[in-house]
């Protein structure tokens, strides 16, 4: 599996993205993950949406905990045809007991915790942690990259501005 190098950090510390790059204007790769209800999901489960996926370590931790607690809320101002989906190595009971207690309920928290399947595909997967660097993906209607962060800093939050932009520009 590809290793990339020098692409984001951990606490200030260089880790590796196993993975390839995916690179605006890309084809989306498919995945398979699974929804709070352990019920299996791809890409095609959004077909014809814009999609904002949104890759991250650990709901249990405090900037995933901030990141996706914004992303919900701004999901409530996005059109109709756009979805928000937060991915992560957490399981899906965990994933289900964080958005009670965080009143989410415009996100789609999906598990990769069975394949990896979405981190191998979208290359986000840190080889040293075992757990999904802190990315964003806007994916068009027609399932093309149409933009992608990497946050430098793992425990720093993404530039929310930016990708709200990239999703309104496609809806």
């Amino acid at each position: 599996m590809q290793e990339r190098k020098g692409v984001v950090t951990f606490k200030g510390n260089p880790v590796t993205l196993l993975g390839p790059e995916i690179k605006a204007g890309d084809k989306a790769p498919d995945f398979r993950v699974v929804d709070n209800a352990l019920s299996p999901v791809s890409l095609g489960n959004f077909k014809g949406m814009v999609k904002i996926i949104s890759a991250v370590p650990s709901l249990d931790t405090p900037v995933c905990d901030m990141e996706t607690r914004r992303f919900n809320q701004e999901a409530s101002k996005l059109p109709g045809n756009v979805v928000v989906l937060t991915v992560s190595m957490d399981l899906p009971f965990a994933q289900k007991r964080w958005c009670a207690a965080a009143g989410v309920e415009k996100v789609k928290t999906l598990s990769d915790y069975q394949d990896r399947s979405f981190a191998e595909a979208y290359g986000v997967l840190v080889k040293e942690l075992k757990l999904l660097s802190r990315s964003i993906f806007v994916v068009d209607a027609g399932d093309t990259v149409r933009y992608v962060q990497h946050v430098k800093e793992i425990t720093t939050e993404p530039d929310y501005g930016a990708v709200l932009r990239a999703a309104g520009e496609l809806s």
